[in-house]
């Protein structure tokens, strides 16, 4: 007996991971760096979670899976922040408080900021700066860089000591906006950076 053909179906838009395009690539990185690449071209108030699952080819059920909310992709790539944070940190404490530690924490931190997911998301909040401040996560991530500061200098310094060991840290995150519109190469503006932070980790 000859077997009925099923009916037609349209083209099956596939899941996340679906993609061999994709291959080796986590799915949670792919749905947060083509958010942030939407967020910064269209505003993140503009930005909807249907054009998000459109840009990346997936059901909007499938980016639901991974992220309910807009939010939740926000909230992703602060938690995936601080937890590297924390490991820098966690080593931190554990070392003894010397000018050697100091410089080894900048240069950890600085590790932190590389690549290009570090500036999209500088990008990020520079143009969409209220979603920062509505973050529940918010107050932990300043929190947070209260404690790396803490690392830095002890509260018995003085005054100038505790404010340049601090502006270390200011000064990896401000290379991003000095060179932002200059023909810097990016290994050449993080270089720069980091000989500015280590310079100011001194004890001279």
């Amino acid at each position: 007996m000859t077997q009925e053909p099923g009916p037609t179906r349209g083209p099956r838009r596939h899941r996340i991971g679906d993609d061999p395009g994709a291959e080796g690539q986590n799915a949670r990185a792919r749905i947060q760096d083509v958010a942030l690449d939407l967020f910064i071209e269209e505003g993140y108030d503009k930005t909807s979670l249907r054009e998000i699952a459109e840009r990346l080819g997936v059901t909007k059920a499938a980016l639901y899976y991974h992220f309910p909310t807009k939010e939740d992709i926000v909230a992703s790539m602060v938690d995936d922040r601080m937890a590297q944070l924390k490991e820098v940190i966690d080593w931190a404490r554990e070392q003894p408080r010397t000018e050697e530690t100091r410089r080894e924490v900048i240069r950890r931190y600085a590790g932190m900021l590389q690549g290009p997911r570090h500036f999209k998301i500088m990008r990020f909040f520079e143009r969409n700066q209220t979603v920062a401040k509505t973050l529940q996560s918010g107050d932990a991530m300043r929190n947070q860089m209260m404690e790396l500061m803490d690392l830095l200098s002890d509260k018995s310094d003085p005054a100038t000591v505790q404010l340049r060991r601090s502006m270390a840290v200011f000064a990896l995150h401000a290379s991003w906006f000095v060179f932002s519109l200059r023909e810097v190469p990016e290994e050449s503006a993080r270089g720069a950076a980091l000989e500015v932070a280590l310079d100011l980790m001194s004890d001279r």
